[in-house]
Order: C-alpha cells, then sequence, then structure tokens
C-alpha cells in the first residue's frame, strides 16, 4: 500500500589492482599527519608539563613557601604522602592535598 517494493541492485564488479591500496593510504594520509601534528602541539607538551609539576611536588619541602589551586599563599608546615600543611597566617594551619600546590615560591617572598 504505503511502502514500495525494495528491489536489491547488485553492485558492479570492482577490478582489483594495486592502485586501490594506493589510493586507500593516500586517503589516510590526512588522517595520520593531523595525528602526528596533534601529537606534538597538544599531548607531548601536556606530558611534559604534567612530568615537571610531579617532579615540583616530589621535591616539596618543609619550610617551602607555596601558591595553592585555591589561591593560599602559605608556608610548608607538615608533609604527608598524599597531604601537606600550610601554614597561611600567623597559628592558622590548613591541610591539603599535595596536587593543590601549583607553584613554589623563592624564599621570602611571604612577608
Amino acid at each position: 500500500m504505503f511502502i514500495s517494493s525494495a528491489f536489491a541492485q547488485t553492485a558492479p564488479a570492482a577490478a582489483s589492482s594495486g592502485g586501490d591500496l594506493q589510493s586507500s593510504l593516500m586517503s589516510m594520509l590526512p588522517l595520520l599527519l593531523m595525528f602526528v601534528v596533534l601529537y606534538f602541539v597538544m599531548i607531548r607538551p601536556q606530558m611534559k608539563k604534567q612530568k615537571e609539576h610531579k617532579t615540583m611536588i616530589d621535591a616539596l619541602a618543609k619550610g617551602d613557601e607555596i601558591i595553592t589551586a585555591g589561591g593560599f599563599l602559605g608556608k610548608v608546615s607538615k608533609l604527608g604522602d598524599g597531604y601537606l600543611s600550610i601554614e597561611i597566617a600567623n597559628g592558622v594551619e590548613v591541610q591539603m592535598q599535595r596536587s593543590a600546590v601549583i607553584q613554589v615560591l623563592p624564599k621570602g617572598s611571604i612577608k
């Protein structure tokens, strides 16, 4: 009634030759080129930055002056495996994760 009959069509037989392989590789070339550019522009610098951050966090010592991701400035007073305590004012200590440290300041930066 409303749906017409569908008739199957056979596809014309394709002649397989070495040219088909070459054309398929050439069509993949832009995709591969985009991945290589993406790796060198985005992925590799991000991995390098993560490695530098991990090295900085592992090198933290008591008395270091730091800036945290929350914007706190303070001195490291206690160190643990995953956590540290920083003194943000006289007698005020805050405990936080080591990964929250974004920068180590030069000595004497905090007055």
